[in-house]
């Protein structure tokens, strides 16, 4: 049984689940105490490939970040913090700088300016989906070094947006 607590939207879970079977895409978890019945589509795909899982039944339509900073839902940007309770230690965060478009939508604004220190986690740019703004924040300390997309424009998903350094 694998335990990890994780913290999503200011919120902490406990989470223990056994690792499924291979070829097998349900999943029992404990979640607080609380049993559900988790069916992900393909579990052997790569994390940001998720689209939509099954929770006790309930439809849920969601993005991951592939380092699993935040996850998207209709609701917005979720930022998101796991830690494995068996190793005791935060999981280890990218230190990639390069902010791209979680989902298709159009750029809003920018709350930064090329040159301009940002710190991990601060609100970047606003970006507009499914009348929605969400949210995209840096994902590490550093300057802003290039603004790839003018506000105002359509971007599809993974569409290089900031880069920080």
């Amino acid at each position: 049984m694998s335990k990890i607590l994780v913290t999503l939207n200011e919120k902490t879970y406990e989470v223990s689940f056994a690792l499924p079977m291979p070829q097998t895409d349900h999943l029992t978890v404990q979640v607080n105490g609380t049993t559900v019945q988790v069916q992900i589509p393909n579990p052997a795909a790569p994390l940001n490939d998720h689209t939509w899982m099954l929770v006790d039944e309930r439809p849920y339509e969601l993005l991951f970040d592939p380092d699993l900073r935040w996850v998207a839902s209709k609701k917005g940007l979720h930022p998101v913090d796991v830690r494995d309770l068996e190793a005791m230690s935060p999981r280890h965060r990218s230190g990639d700088g390069r902010l791209k478009a979680p989902i298709p939508g159009l750029i809003a604004r920018y709350l930064v300016n090329v040159g301009d220190e940002v710190t991990a986690g601060q609100p970047v740019v606003i970006l507009e989906a499914m009348k929605m703004e969400n949210e995209i924040r840096a994902p590490m300390n550093g300057r802003v070094e290039a603004i790839h997309v003018a506000a105002g424009e359509t971007v599809a998903r993974g569409t290089l947006l900031v880069e920080i350094e």
